[in-house]
């Protein structure tokens, strides 16, 4: 027996003893019943949570099959030799005179596209974080003899841009900027926006050098449709090229993805990507041209006059920048740039813009390449017309995503595409 057991018999009698005792034992079995039924509840609070984060992996891997089933809409699968076999290179369909051809293939998710000063394609490699330079074929076989790696380690790289002998990139959370010598490494490096916004819906950050020298950025809006607190998103900002003196440029722009100057009125033009789930023909993708302190709607108004009837109230399109060009929605129109080169025939030189394609569309549309007419001073002349199609198979299987474009010193026209790890040359003629 224990020694605190004598004592307490020492003080009290035996009867009063077995009664402490017997208080103490049920005290106790009390407590480990307690602690058992706790862990119990640990146990199962663990399976729950468990299954919880398990069920929201699913939910978000398979985001777009269930946007699809809410909104009976359609998304064509990825294949690059759907269609019985064929590749998007024997799919294509061009305007008598044109032919394409594969410039390079095996590239990890290329976005925008750019030619450096001395005629060398440049490309935002987003899969593998670098920025990429295809060497030409010195036998002008049109095709790329070499692909180098210029830059890696980048954050999320989707654009780029030359400029007086330095590139500029466009990463998700900043601008950098990097000088290079005559083998293509890097000499220095700079950051000269940093932290730029991220996350939302629209992560990719679009640079370009205006004609004034100053550095736009666009930066897409977080969401579908909402009301933005942070004054970065759905905005075009502008700095100097060391990145100082930042402010907002434009607002309201959802999407602006593309941007370039219009080389005969040295206007900044963009594409922009139009609200989802309003149906399939609303509201129309647009064209923009950027004015300092311009107001271009979202998320009150889209393209123009189309008033928003989850955010918007009557009078809220009064005031609002006009569309130049509006397009089928849900097209999804990304990189654009102005042809006025001499291989292609006048009547193609003006606008080509590239179409990524519909996700949620209950008949696919985009997965195209478009021409707009453009007069002898620049202004729209006409509306956008198939230029380069066959990407999207029978509404079914697609066999790539258009993205960027790019004229080279050539006069051909480029295309990157980000589904299928290519980029092609179109070309007229011989």
């Amino acid at each position: 027996m224990p020694c605190e057991e004598f004592y307490l018999i020492g003080l009290y009698n035996q009867e009063e003893v077995k009664e402490i005792m017997t208080q103490n034992d049920e005290s106790s079995t009390s407590i480990t019943t307690t602690s058992r039924r706790f862990k119990r509840w640990q146990v199962i609070l663990a399976v729950v949570l468990i299954i919880f984060v398990l069920a929201a992996g699913v939910l978000y891997t398979q985001q777009s099959l269930i946007r699809n089933w809410l909104t009976h809409s359609h998304t064509p699968s990825e294949n690059a030799s759907a269609a019985g076999g064929k590749t998007a290179l024997t799919a294509l369909k061009l305007p008598l005179g044109f032919q394409v051809e594969q410039f390079f293939t095996g590239l990890s998710g290329p976005r925008m596209i750019t030619f450096s000063p001395n005629g060398i394609l440049f490309v935002a490699e987003r899969g593998s974080g670098s920025i990429i330079a295809l060497l030409p074929d010195p036998q002008h076989t049109g095709h790329a003899s070499e692909k180098r790696v210029v830059v890696s380690g980048l954050n999320d790289p989707t654009s780029l841009v030359f400029y007086q002998g330095a590139l500029y990139v466009g990463e998700a959370s900043r601008v950098s900027r990097f000088t290079l010598d005559a083998n293509l490494k890097v000499t220095s490096k700079q950051v000269v926006v940093p932290d730029l916004s991220t996350g939302g819906n629209h992560v990719t950050r679009t640079v370009l050098i205006g004609p004034d020298g100053n550095l736009y950025v666009s930066i897409g809006s977080t969401c579908n449709v909402c009301v933005e607190t942070d004054p970065q998103r759905a905005t075009v900002w502008v700095y100097r090229l060391d990145g100082s003196n930042g402010h907002l440029y434009a607002k309201g722009l959802r999407n602006a993805v593309g941007m370039a100057i219009n080389p005969w009125n040295h206007q900044i033009w963009v594409t922009n990507n139009g609200r989802d789930l309003l149906g399939d023909n609303v509201p129309p993708e647009t064209v923009y041209a950027l004015q300092s302190g311009g107001d271009y709607g979202w998320p009150r108004c889209h393209a123009g006059d189309i008033i928003d009837p989850d955010f918007g109230h009557p009078g809220d399109c009064n005031g609002i920048v006009q569309p130049l060009v509006k397009m089928q929605a849900h097209s999804a129109p990304l990189g654009l740039t102005f042809y006025n080169a001499k291989q292609f025939p006048p009547r193609y030189h003006g606008l080509f813009v590239a179409f990524h394609g519909s996700w949620n569309r209950t008949v696919p549309t985009g997965y195209k390449v478009v021409f707009i007419s453009l007069d002898s001073h620049g202004n729209v002349a006409g509306q956008a017309q198939d230029f380069a199609t066959g990407w999207l198979v029978n509404n079914d299987q697609t066999l790539g995503r258009p993205v960027g474009l790019a004229v080279g010193p050539d006069g051909a026209l480029y295309v990157s595409d980000d589904g299928a790890g290519r980029v092609y040359r179109i070309s007229y003629g011989n």
